[in-house]
């Protein structure tokens, strides 16, 4: 598949080619702790642009000599429009969840002191391989996540450390921003990223990564230079 191809399918199912991207930073207990900072009171959203969404399989080409993570994350798919939800019911705007990842640039990060550059290369946020329901999911509260790469597992944690769960984020984000079907919010990664290891471990060329999420699915993709 190809971008054109996810543009296509979102087309078809959500009737828009270009979905609006929100995530979460610092949306997982475990990965405060492991950065050994405070939990934050509210979600931190930021933003990855369209050029970024990639299928399951198609390959992620990243800049040379640069820091480049991967990022397990549940990401919720929004089913309708929807403006100013209320917590209760939040679940009725959503139309289902998929694996994400949330590949990053972390000398961009780091070197820009925010986000936008680190996290908007094309291809960088690959989702699949299938939208699953919340008759199926519900909250998606409970979920095993886990990254792998080359087989090892980096990130191996549960949705059930997420500060902020799919009602809240939700609300929270439709306060202030209408939400569009086929809009995806991304709700943040688990501790085990490859930045955060000693040593560090950074994606290579012809590393394979798995996002794999309990009830959804494994996403692949291979590495690639850019």
């Amino acid at each position: 598949m190809s971008l054109e191809s996810v543009r296509a399918e979102w087309t078809a199912r959500f009737g828009r080619p270009e979905p609006k991207i929100v995530c979460v930073g610092l949306n997982y207990r475990d990965h405060a702790e492991e950065q050994e900072v405070e939990a934050p009171e509210r979600p931190l959203l930021f933003a990855k642009t369209s050029n970024t969404l990639a299928a399951d399989g198609d390959p992620i080409a990243i800049p040379e000599d640069v820091h480049v993570d991967a990022e397990a994350e549940l990401a919720i798919v929004v089913g309708r429009r929807a403006r100013a939800v209320a917590i209760g019911d939040a679940l009725d705007v959503v139309a289902g969840y998929t694996c994400a990842n949330d590949v990053s640039a972390r000398d961009f990060q780091y070197a820009d002191k925010q986000w936008f550059r680190a996290k908007s290369h094309d291809g960088f946020c690959p989702v699949g391989p299938r939208i699953v329901s919340v008759s199926e999911l519900g909250e998606a509260s409970d979920l095993r996540i886990v990254q792998r790469v080359n087989g090892d597992a980096l990130q191996d944690s549960s949705t059930s450390q997420l500060i902020f769960g799919v009602r809240e984020l939700i609300a929270y984000t439709s306060a202030f921003m209408t939400l569009e079907p086929g809009d995806l919010i991304l709700t943040g990664t688990p501790a085990g990223i490859g930045y955060f290891r000693d040593p560090r471990v950074s994606l290579r060329p012809g590393d394979e990564v798995e996002i794999e999420i309990e009830g959804i699915g494994v996403l692949r993709n291979t590495i690639v230079r850019s």
